[in-house]
């Protein structure tokens, strides 16, 4: 079989699929058009988020028996088309999730203890320690949104703390010895923290929106470091002024190109020879977000770590062969 890598990975992925008996061969810089000229020569390509795999694709792609992605989501793909044509799926949750976890917990704690605040004061010469006196996790309910490979990761980092955390899920009976699975009403009403853990779909676009911030009984602080398109951005600052959200962890915004490499859409930043000008084209709600002190921001990294990248393509060999030898 040969495969097409369209994104440079852990040398692991290939060199453990050349030994399989694989034919492997590299592109990382050819435009979409220029791969779809060619694509029919492959039975499987390797992809991160390079660009999107639409029906124009799949449909150029007459030997293609798979497409492995090395990360958690699908949404680049169209999945219910490849499935029609018979392409197989692929892709690495497990590969990232204690990365993810780790990361969502570290930016629970350094919300609640302002260690982002507390850190450039003092590199400022300000010693302010009333000012950035913190919070304890201990006591609080973490209320889990998606109950798969991240939330459980999460939901198992917490606990070493003294805290309920339940979770809601779209499918039953997800609920385990970490985590009680509860109705979104009974999460609403009880959680005094919320974390996304959902993929991308029409479900769970913009589902972080003024209707669904305001059904929450408590204030609560925000984690997302799922997808930034379920959240409105606009929404979440306006809960964030009226302190409806106490904080914000936000590793994924809503701006970020499809491929995750760059932040702003095309059309809602143009390159300026200056960043004070670039400035000035920000969405309004993303101008509040990085000036505001209780709001934590990471570009799309919580499952980039050295071990997520060599586990990620472990992954995606492991399903490879498996399928396929």
């Amino acid at each position: 079989m040969k495969i097409l890598h369209l994104d440079s990975n852990h040398p692991l992925l290939l060199e453990q699929l050349n030994n399989a008996g694989f034919t492997n061969e590299e592109d990382y810089k050819s435009t979409k058009s220029e791969i779809e000229a060619k694509i029919h020569r492959y039975d499987g390509i390797i992809i991160r988020s390079r660009f999107s795999i639409d029906a124009t694709f799949l449909d150029k792609a007459t030997n293609l028996k798979f497409i492995g992605r090395v990360g958690a989501g699908l949404e680049n793909i169209d999945c219910d088309y490849a499935e029609k044509k018979g392409v197989y799926l692929i892709s690495a949750p497990e590969g990232n999730r204690n990365a993810v976890g780790e990361h969502t917990l570290g930016m629970l704690l350094s919300l609640f203890n302002k260690l982002n605040k507390a850190d450039k004061e003092v590199r400022n010469g300000k010693w302010l320690r009333e000012e950035n006196r913190g919070i304890e996790l201990d006591g609080k309910t973490v209320g889990l949104i998606g109950y798969g490979n991240m939330g459980k990761s999460f939901a198992k980092k917490l606990r070493g703390f003294d805290v309920d955390v339940i979770c809601y899920d779209i499918k039953p009976n997800v609920g385990d010895e970490n985590c009680k699975q509860v109705s979104l009403k009974e999460l609403q009403e009880k959680a005094t923290v919320l974390s996304l853990h959902t993929p991308q779909t029409a479900l769970t676009m913009n589902m972080v929106n003024a209707d669904f911030i305001n059904a929450f009984s408590n204030p609560f602080w925000f984690l997302n470091t799922a997808r930034g398109k379920s959240v409105v951005t606009a929404d979440l600052v306006d809960a964030l002024k009226s302190c409806k959200i106490l904080g914000a962890g936000l590793d994924v915004l809503e701006y970020e190109k499809k491929s995750f490499e760059n932040l702003f859409q095309k059309n809602v930043i143009t390159n300026r020879s200056s960043r004070a000008e670039s400035r000035d084209e920000m969405p309004e709600a993303f101008k509040y977000l990085i000036k505001s002190e209780n709001v934590l921001l990471s570009p799309h990294v919580a499952g980039w770590t050295v071990e997520s990248k060599e586990k990620l393509a472990q992954t995606i060999v492991d399903k490879i062969k498996s399928k396929f030898c």
